[in-house]
């Protein structure tokens, strides 16, 4: 352990040691600790500013993740036991960005809920790459189409990240990946695999990219998953649509092809969630792709 320095700033305790600078938590009010207590999903994402958007990661794993994909560190909440525990790899990690600690009761008090990691971490938001760039080496993408559950958005990601899809596509519409609770359910994959978001005439430039559309609809009409011809495209988009409602018309009626996933016991559908981990285990892989996924 290094040398430990403490300095009182305006009435405030830092301790700093071996590049490590701690908080303590002791006014609930001080501003700096708004993106983890008062801001909402929407002000993190800062439309106005998007040069200053944040969001928040939670958990050593999640941060790690998000520290490897080049996110940019603003601050750390954490249990005070973590800032000498498993937080402190990634705290001396970060070059000295505040890290504010206290007790858990008193963390569950500022920010309203309990933290199931003991860890938080604001940064600022990545920028996105465009459609085109994303999709230049891919053979496997997936297209979201207004998903707007955090939790399915998550839980999509990972299952992406995990069976051979090279990218995420979603419409603005959607739910934001970057959303605590998405990027928790993701377990960080959304750090992972690149994505970004779609123009309105997405199924006219996927198609200019060079890729075939399946579109995943409950139509007595639609292709089997298992489907020969669909493994066989060297370029697939795999696309979802929305909670309840499923994919619009015109949304069908524009991809190449509409598939179903074959289910018994009188079941008609299944959670988008769960779909999609299905037809990306079924998709993602390419007939003659040497790579892997």
């Amino acid at each position: 352990m290094g040398e430990r320095m403490d300095e009182r700033v305006e009435g405030r305790l830092f301790a700093r040691e071996a590049g490590v600078n701690l908080i303590p938590v002791t006014d609930f009010s001080a501003p700096e600790l708004d993106v983890y207590a008062r801001m909402t999903e929407n002000q993190l994402v800062n439309r106005a500013d998007p040069e200053r958007g944040m969001f928040i990661a939670e958990s050593p794993l999640v941060i790690g993740r998000a520290l490897d994909a080049g996110c940019v560190p603003v601050s750390f909440l954490m249990e005070e036991k973590h800032a000498h525990g498993k937080g402190r790899a990634l705290l001396e990690r970060c070059g000295g960005i505040p890290a504010y600690i206290a007790p858990l009761n008193v963390l569950v008090q500022l920010t309203g809920f309990h933290l199931t990691r003991g860890m938080l971490c604001a940064m600022y938001r990545p920028k996105l790459p465009g459609v085109q760039a994303l999709c230049a080496g891919a053979a496997r993408v997936a297209v979201l189409e207004n998903v707007m559950n955090p939790t399915n958005i998550g839980a999509i990601f990972r299952c992406a990240a995990a069976l051979g899809m090279d990218a995420v596509l979603l419409t603005n519409a959607g739910s934001d990946p970057l959303y605590r609770r998405a990027v928790r359910v993701s377990m960080g994959t959304v750090f992972q695999i690149p994505w970004t978001y779609l123009p309105e005439d997405w199924p006219r430039l996927l198609k200019s990219l060079g890729f075939k559309t399946a579109a995943m609809a409950l139509r007595e009409d639609s292709l089997s998953l298992s489907e020969p011809e669909l493994r066989a495209q060297p370029k697939l988009a795999v696309v979802l649509g929305t909670e309840g409602d499923g994919l619009a018309g015109e949304t069908i009626a524009a991809c190449d092809y509409t598939v179903r996933i074959p289910m018994s016991h009188g079941v008609d559908s299944l959670n988008v969630a769960a779909a999609s981990a299905v037809a990306f285990y079924q998709l993602g892989q390419v007939n003659g792709r040497t790579d892997g996924p």
